[in-house]
C-alpha cells in the first residue's frame, strides 16, 4: 500500500526529506500550498487522498464540529520536537506499525501514547 501524505507548514522540513528519502511520498504545504488556510489544506488532502500530517489542534475542529472536507486520516502530532528529526523518527515507527488500520481515523500521537477517533463520513 502506497500511503500519500501531506505535511501541514509546522512540520519540520528536515524530517520531511528524511521521510522522502526512504521513500514516502510526501506532499509539503510549505512547497506547494504555502500560507494556504486549513481549510484549503483539508481540501486538498481530501481531493488529493492524502494523509494529514500536522502539528495544528485546530484541524480535529474544523473536521468534527464544521463539518469539512474528510482526508483519509489525520495524525497530530502532539508534542514538541526535540530535535529536527524526531517527527520524522516517530512517524516513521508509526506508519510501519499502524498502516493496516491507518484510514478512517484522526489519530492522536504523544510521547507517552497513541489514540485515534473514527472520521465520520458526510
Amino acid at each position: 500500500m502506497s500511503l500519500l501524505l501531506l505535511a501541514n507548514e509546522n512540520i519540520p522540513f528536515t524530517s520531511i526529506k528524511e521521510l522522502r528519502s526512504e521513500g514516502f511520498d510526501i506532499l509539503a504545504i510549505a512547497e506547494s500550498y504555502r500560507g494556504e488556510s486549513d481549510r484549503k489544506v483539508l481540501s486538498v488532502c481530501a481531493d488529493e487522498q492524502r494523509i494529514l500530517i500536522t502539528f495544528d489542534r485546530d484541524y480535529g475542529e474544523l473536521i468534527f464540529r464544521e463539518k469539512m472536507p474528510i482526508p483519509p486520516a489525520v495524525i497530530y502530532l502532539r508534542f514538541i520536537p526535540a530535535t529536527p528529526t524526531e517527527s520524522a523518527n516517530i512517524l516513521r515507527s508509526f506508519l510501519m506499525t499502524e498502516t493496516a488500520r491507518l484510514l478512517g481515523r484522526y489519530w492522536v500521537i504523544t510521547r507517552s501514547g497513541i489514540r485515534s477517533r473514527k472520521l465520520l463520513s458526510k
